[in-house]
């Protein structure tokens, strides 16, 4: 009697968990009132023994990047645009000593600028692309913008991220996909970019056959046909497909690494199948890292439970989305509490997706990264990254905030640790805390002398039921340096 109890329990525990997680509310970091005034206080942020942090430089509107010139001046490119569609004026701005800024370039209305590098006399921007398509921009310090690539597949959820130089001198950049799991959706209408581009969807690196899984969702195009519609895998809204349906693959495309050169000639496929790759960094020894932003709970194919990720990238392996978390199929697994299991939507996989070097936590939105090359900071070798931080409750329930810090990671064991975090009872931006620590770090980058560590702090967003809320004048440029 006492075994067959015991099996009763063992039984009803995930029923219960599931339950207790389905019942209670979500509680993501940016779920939280802001009045309009950033405090600033860096002894509210925790640091391992022997660091400390100082701002230096304030007041930017959706910073996401920081590089240095050949003097070790830094750069910081203010986005120009936010999710909760919030337009501005991209920029890159230099910072000088007593933190004031001078602008340098600036862009027209097609953010977000994802990042800068800098590389032989001039700064790389990757241009989002929201409204005509991603490009990547080469900015001369006089302020001369030239593009170098143009139409990227930028249209939908995610932008073109980076950029990285490569040991080859080349220009590494990541391209985002069109949605969240394949398929465009309901999602894409919330976000914006369903009503501007009905026709966008993703697009693959190469060729590849469909299982003809299709979803019937309402259709809010307006005067665009029937109430419901019926829409598949890599085609556009509204549009079904079949079973052994070939979608051909072209470059550019979604969800991929790709790198060209410096004068903008020889676009090249680097790896694909990676959901939103937004920080691209190489090791000491030249292999290349990305942090990969996963799944969301949301849209017409949601997604329960994946963490983003650091991979090494392998070149010319395909990586897994939409089919995979990491190196797991997702058919069966991975489905939101309550809704139906995922289906795979590729009929034959390209490869065996390669193992991740870490995971983070769910929901965190683990972004730009760097490594400690020099080991003049820390131990040579490791590599830092920020994390913006959750967006909940558009993105999934959380039942805690997660993110809003930076973590560094070994990567060969792929243990997480803690580096930059706010203090407190409890995680979460310092708006949610009532601090003037981090709000949502979005980049680091070593500075050249090895020395110190900057975090580009993209500043406050709070999130509720109708979207995110950004605030412009709220950025923060952080530096980390050991006593």
């Amino acid at each position: 009697m006492h075994r067959r109890h015991s099996i009763l329990v063992l039984v009803l525990l995930p029923l219960l968990a599931a339950g207790c997680f389905s019942m209670r509310g979500s509680h993501g970091g940016g779920q939280t009132s802001f009045d309009e005034t950033r405090r600033i206080t860096p002894s509210d942020v925790a640091l391992p023994d022997g660091y400390r942090i100082e701002p230096v430089a304030e007041g930017f509107t959706f910073p996401t990047g920081v590089a240095f010139d050949a003097a070790g001046t830094p750069y910081v490119v203010e986005s120009g645009y936010s999710y909760g569609e919030v337009w501005d004026t991209p920029r890159l701005l230099r910072v000088a000593g007593d933190g004031s800024v001078t602008e340098v370039a600036r862009g027209d209305n097609n953010g977000p600028w994802n990042g800068v590098a800098y590389h032989d006399g001039a700064f790389f921007v990757a241009e989002g692309g929201q409204r005509e398509g991603g490009r990547i921009l080469r900015i001369t310090p006089a302020g001369e913008v030239t593009p170098i690539v143009e139409n990227l597949p930028s249209l939908g959820d995610h932008h073109t991220n980076g950029p990285a130089v490569g040991p080859d001198g080349r220009i590494y950049f990541g391209q985002g996909t069109a949605t969240n799991s394949g398929v465009v959706g309901l999602d894409s209408a919330q976000f914006g970019w369903l009503h501007r581009y009905p026709e966008f969807h993703d697009i693959p690196c190469r060729d590849i056959t469909l299982t003809g899984k299709n979803y019937t969702t309402r259709n809010p195009l307006r005067g665009a046909g029937p109430a419901d519609v019926s829409t598949g895998a890599f085609v556009p809204f509204g549009t079904a497909t079949r079973d052994g349906q070939v979608i051909r693959g072209r470059i550019p495309c979604n969800g991929a690494i790709l790198r060209v050169r410096p004068d903008g000639s020889n676009l090249e496929l680097v790896a694909w199948g990676l959901r939103n790759p937004f920080g691209l960094a190489f090791s000491p020894d030249g292999r290349l890292f990305v942090t990969e932003n996963s799944y969301d709970d949301r849209g017409s194919r949601p997604v329960f439970g994946t963490g983003d990720l650091l991979r090494e990238v392998q070149p010319g392996k395909w990586h897994g989305w939409p089919d995979y978390f990491a190196h797991i199929p997702m058919a069966g697994s991975f489905a939101p509490p309550g809704k139906d299991d995922l289906v795979r939507l590729m009929k034959e996989w390209p490869n065996d997706p390669p193992k991740a070097a870490a995971k983070f936590a769910v929901h965190s939105s683990s972004n730009g990264l760097d490594f400690d090359g020099s080991g003049r900071f820390g131990p040579r070798g490791l590599i830092y990254v920020a994390q913006f931080g959750d967006m909940a409750p558009g993105v999934g329930k959380v039942l805690n905030p997660a993110g809003f810090k930076v973590v560094r990671v070994d990567p060969g064991t792929g243990v997480i640790e803690d580096f930059a975090v706010n203090r407190g009872e409890h995680n979460g931006p310092a708006s949610m805390l009532g601090t003037g620590g981090l709000e949502r770090p979005v980049a680091v980058r070593f500075h050249p002398s090895g020395n110190a560590m900057y975090v580009v702090d993209f500043g406050v967003m709070t999130v509720s039921d109708r979207g995110p809320s950004p605030k412009r004048e709220t950025g923060v440029l952080w530096k980390i340096t050991r006593r």
